[in-house]
């Protein structure tokens, strides 16, 4: 059940990635033009392997790394809502 949540979670996490690349919002603009053009990959290939390493912790027996993912999720949510919401 637990791999079953991370799974949902990482699909949200990548939701909220492409959201972000996809908001043209005006702090993109403001990053240096290598992280611009490397950065949506780096970024997706960043969450997959977080999200691997969480779920293989997870299957290991560490309960404790659903709790993790679970607030950095929380944590993107805030940030993609502060973002689309023009707060910042």
């Amino acid at each position: 059940m637990a791999l079953i949540l991370l799974f949902a979670m990482g699909i949200v996490n990548f939701a909220i990635h492409r959201a972000v690349s996809d908001s043209g919002h005006p702090l993109l603009a403001q990053m240096p033009w290598a992280s611009r053009r490397m950065g949506y990959g780096f970024g997706l290939i960043t969450e997959y392997l977080m999200l691997l390493a969480c779920m293989l912790m997870t299957d290991r027996g560490s309960g404790g790394w659903v709790w993790g993912y679970g607030l950095y999720t929380a944590a993107n949510g805030v940030a993609i809502w502060l973002i689309l919401s023009r707060r910042i």
